[in-house]
C-alpha cells in the first residue's frame, strides 16, 4: 500500500479548534463521499493537542511550530490510484476536495509527501 501523509496548517483567520471542527464534521464527510471514485482504502486525521502539551519537547529538540493536524490516506498502489485519472467522477472529486481544503488549509504551508510504511511495532 502507499500514502499519501498531508500536514495541515490552517489559514490565518481560523483558530486551532474552528479549523479542526471544520475538518472532522464537514472535510472528513466530504472525503467519505468520494472514497469510491478516489479508490480511497483509508483515510485518517490526527488531530493536535493545544501547543502547550507539546512546548516542551518541541523546545529540547528546537523544532519548528506544530502542524494543526496531519491526514493520511492509503492505496493499493500507485498503478491504482493512477486509475482515477481516467475517470470523470474522479478528476471531479479530486477538484472538489482541493475547492473545500482552499476554505482552511494554508496550502502554501502544508506539505504533503507520497511514502511507504514499514511497521517496526504492532501490526
Amino acid at each position: 500500500m502507499i500514502k499519501l501523509t498531508f500536514c495541515l496548517i490552517r489559514l490565518p483567520h481560523l483558530t486551532r479548534e474552528a479549523f479542526q471542527d471544520y475538518w472532522l464534521n464537514t472535510h472528513g464527510p466530504l472525503v467519505a463521499s468520494v472514497e469510491a471514485p478516489l479508490r480511497i482504502r483509508r483515510y485518517v486525521q490526527l488531530h493536535s493537542f493545544d501547543p502547550a502539551v507539546s512546548a516542551d519537547s518541541r523546545a529540547s529538540r528546537g523544532g519548528p511550530e506544530q502542524y494543526d493536524g496531519v491526514a493520511q490516506l492509503w492505496w493499493d498502489s500507485f498503478d491504482d490510484m493512477a486509475l482515477t485519472a481516467q475517470d470523470p467522477a474522479a478528476r471531479e472529486a479530486g477538484r472538489m476536495l482541493l475547492e473545500d481544503e482552499k476554505r482552511f488549509i494554508d496550502l502554501a504551508r502544508s506539505p504533503l509527501w507520497w511514502g511507504e510504511e514499514k511497521v517496526i511495532i504492532g501490526a
